[in-house]
């Protein structure tokens, strides 16, 4: 996760701002406009996907009433939050300045070049995808 956003920024600032940026909104009705929010919702939500986990690590901490799991649970979810924003905010604050509105889903698509890197970013999905 961090080799593939490392990448994808640090690419982009490589790349350097385009000509004739636009950042105008992309919806083109109402409708379009909640569709693509409820997107974004989903994308925030996928990105944090160790969510799922997090019950069945707490039911095995030791808790008792006077230092509750909950604690050290709470404190853990911050700490890899924290890091997944640490990740993710560079590549969606950058790409959106050097690419505005053009940018695609995937910042590697609009990259494009050089495909060396582009192949090791994806390469580093993959070892994470099945390592994780």
């Amino acid at each position: 996760m961090y080799s593939y956003s490392t990448i994808a920024w640090v690419a982009s600032i490589g790349k350097g701002k385009l000509p004739d940026v636009d950042y105008s909104y992309k919806a083109h009705s109402t409708a379009d406009g909640v569709f693509n929010f409820m997107l974004a919702m989903g994308e925030v939500a996928f990105s944090y996907a160790g969510h799922n986990v997090v019950l069945e690590i707490q039911a095995t901490i030791p808790s008792t009433p006077e230092k509750p799991s909950k604690k050290a649970m709470w404190k853990g979810v911050i700490v890899a939050y924290l890091g997944v924003a640490f990740c993710y905010l560079p590549v969606a604050f950058i790409g959106y300045y050097i690419f505005g509105n053009s940018v695609d889903d995937n910042i590697l698509i609009t990259l494009d070049t050089p495909a060396w890197l582009i192949a090791a970013a994806n390469m580093f999905v993959v070892v994470h995808v099945i390592g994780g």
